[in-house]
């Protein structure tokens, strides 16, 4: 497995049963903002046993295809599992079950810091106080 994959895998395993990231926000943990594709295009080719169904879109919308091993159909069974409520459309509400690496989780991801900062703006919880956490850097 080479160092991008871990990374991935790393992020994806850190995801706590019942809550969900994005595959922009994986990207962005790992150093990469714009490679959401690539994350989920990645994710189908690593064998080994990851919550890889804790991994979706930035819209809470379940988008799997292409994948000979898993379907939408299946992704949402396994979140329902986790007690994540999916409408019919496959969509989740991302601002509920949307789960936040905090400061000191991110500064050990050893990005430089203002890839932390950009973080901090666009992936955290909607109650966080940004001014405090940006203050830090």
């Amino acid at each position: 497995m080479n160092e991008y994959q871990q990374s991935i895998l790393t992020i994806v395993r850190g995801i706590p049963q019942g809550k969900v990231m994005s595959y922009g926000q994986v990207a962005a943990y790992i150093g990469r903002p714009k490679e959401a594709r690539e994350v989920g295009w990645t994710m189908q080719k690593i064998e080994a046993d990851f919550p890889w169904w804790r991994v979706l879109n930035n819209a809470g919308l379940i988008s799997i295809k292409d994948n000979p091993d898993a379907d939408a159909a299946m992704q949402r069974q396994l979140l329902e599992k986790e007690g994540i409520v999916v409408d019919d459309t496959f969509k989740l509400d991302m601002g509920t079950y949307r789960f936040y690496l905090d400061e000191a989780a991110l500064k050990n991801l050893h990005l430089d810091p203002t890839q932390i900062e950009s973080i901090l703006l666009k992936y955290q919880p909607p109650n966080a106080d940004k001014n405090i956490q940006l203050s830090l850097f």
